[in-house]
């Protein structure tokens, strides 16, 4: 029997202007579907794709971040923002949308999905993954 790998999708870009975030997003779904071990991580401008309230209309751009929401329905609960990043930009973990999964192990309980990490712990989350894929 393999033992799973564990896979982290790192987002560096904005949520918009390019197709980085968007296509990321749809990857990370495509691997949960496959029941791989899935988790991001979200440096530098990325930390924007998971700021609430979103509002594309000036840009005349779909706003795809609903689908963050979706995370927890295929197992993907451990998204990483690096706090350093968050700071950089003037934002901070309240700006960020209140994604959450439910636990089965703990009756169902509802528990947040973010979890903001300072840049060395950021680093080691980055040794423990088998596979990275940047967008």
């Amino acid at each position: 029997m393999s033992e799973t790998k564990k896979f982290m999708y790192i987002n560096r870009h904005a949520p918009h202007g390019t197709v980085y975030a968007h296509e990321g997003l749809e990857v990370v779904l495509i691997g949960a579907a496959f029941e791989q071990d899935v988790c991001m991580a979200f440096i530098g401008d990325g930390v924007f794709q998971l700021k609430q309230d979103q509002d594309t209309s000036e840009a005349g751009m779909k706003n795809f971040s609903p689908a963050y929401r979706a995370l927890g329905d295929y197992e993907v609960n451990k998204l990483y923002v690096e706090r350093e990043s968050l700071q950089e930009r003037g934002l901070s973990e309240a700006d960020l949308m209140p994604l959450t999964w439910e636990d089965e192990d703990d009756d169902w309980a509802e528990k947040p999905s973010i979890r903001v990490v300072s840049r060395a712990e950021m680093s080691d989350l980055l040794e423990e993954q088998d596979v990275i894929l940047n967008f």
